[in-house]
């Protein structure tokens, strides 16, 4: 029936009418239906276009006990979609010359050296590896997890992933494979640490969040002021619903998956990586300030003479991290049919003549995806706070997820 369902829901996106009115309404209501359908508790649909908002949806809730709506302020943790601010955190660190993305990683973690590596030296696996995941290293973070209710979310201190350094060995020839890891960006993460000096959380939030304006954004265990707005999880196995952790603390995974934000905040990041609209020019004193050659956020011009964007990241590095490393067939979160190839962190579809670039996140009952279109400065978020778990033989035509991201891209 779904593989149906599919089909329909394409159809409406493409055919009913020529109205961008039309369009997006069949694309909410698709949006409401399939996930109505799946049993998800709630979620969110956004699709801008040159910096506007052509299509929203806020459905269900945000919390089953508490009876809280979803809507635009609603806090869902965006689990993977985390790692795209890591690898924008290098590519800066870079830009300022701080390192190089073809140096080695034990440059800057020498306990990598630890690592049993049978195809060759620790010393060769570079920082660009990480970045393209090639590295070599496992999926997984933590190989031993039994799902004991005393057991961390993930481990909390450095000083754990060190501790199995020897009991580690890299899989496969650094440079000649995708292969999707978690650990390889807890590496950058530390990375970032160790050369700019300061905590991953602490450098991501002076560097990132707060020049793009996501001042309610942040990692791990929620501020009691933006309790109100956070999203619980739930997973749906066999029909059953469950709750997922509260607040689950990414510990030292956290440049892998930590981030909370709410889905106004990530509208801006969406503007950041299409280029076309600015966050707000910063606030200026009434007096003793330099006021000659400084425009407001339209005319987009500091006293640098740089955008309020390239304060964040120069457009060509950005653009630099969209270009094809290595052939990927699955994305993010391990689904086919979405994804060609691997860049540096993003992944990138290049078929039917379109280059869609993006990332996706899984993890404690949180589903998300961002996409963009550079050329045309089209971008969508899909995130739920529900996992459904689907029978063994479903196809990717029947997947919730997967029906809901192709009317997406259908419709934009």
């Amino acid at each position: 029936m779904r593989s149906i369902t599919l089909a329909l829901f394409i159809l409406l996106t493409m055919t009913l009418g020529h109205a961008q009115t039309d369009k997006t309404d069949a694309l909410r209501q698709g949006f409401r239906s399939e996930l109505e359908k799946a049993g998800v508790a709630g979620g969110s649909l956004v699709v801008i276009r040159e910096g506007k908002i052509v299509a929203e949806e806020h459905y269900g809730l945000a919390n089953i006990e508490k009876k809280q709506p979803a809507n635009a302020e609603t806090i869902y943790h965006w689990a993977s979609n985390t790692k795209p601010f890591t690898g924008i955190a290098i590519m800066q660190l870079r830009d300022r010359g701080l390192l190089k993305l073809d140096d080695p990683v034990t440059k800057y973690l020498p306990e990598l050296r630890k690592i049993h590596n049978p195809f060759g030296s620790m010393d060769e696996i570079t920082i660009r590896h990480l970045l393209t995941h090639s590295g070599g290293f496992r999926g997984g973070t933590w190989p031993w997890r039994n799902n004991k209710p005393w057991e961390p979310f993930e481990p909390t201190e450095w000083s754990q992933l060190v501790a199995m350094f020897p009991f580690t060995e890299v899989l496969f020839k650094p440079g000649t494979k995708f292969s999707y890891s978690n650990p390889g960006i807890i590496y950058l993460g530390r990375i970032i640490e160790e050369v700019s000096g300061e905590p991953y959380e602490t450098y991501i939030d002076k560097n990132i969040l707060r020049p793009l304006g996501m001042h309610s954004s942040y990692f791990d265990t929620t501020p009691p002021h933006l309790l109100p707005h956070r999203s619980h999880s739930y997973f749906i196995r066999e029909g059953k619903r469950t709750e997922g952790r509260f607040d689950a603390d990414t510990g030292i995974t956290v440049s892998n998956s930590g981030l909370n934000a709410p889905v106004a905040d990530m509208i801006k990041y969406l503007n950041f990586l299409t280029g076309v609209s600015e966050p707000p020019a910063p606030l200026l004193p009434e007096e003793g300030w330099p006021k000659a050659g400084v425009v407001g956020a339209a005319g987009g011009q500091l006293v640098s003479g740089r955008t309020p964007y390239d304060t964040v990241l120069k457009r060509s590095s950005l653009e630099e991290m969209w270009q094809p490393a290595l052939k990927a067939e699955t994305d993010a979160n391990g689904n086919p049919g979405f994804t060609t190839d691997i860049g540096q962190i993003f992944f990138i579809d290049q078929r039917n003549g379109r280059k869609l670039i993006g990332h996706g996140g899984d993890q404690n009952g949180f589903i998300s995806y961002i996409e963009f279109d550079p050329e045309t400065k089209s971008a969508s978020l899909i995130v739920v706070n529900t996992k459904v778990t689907e029978p063994a033989n479903t196809t990717s035509q029947q997947d919730v997820y997967s029906i809901i991201r192709r009317a997406v891209r259908n419709a934009y």
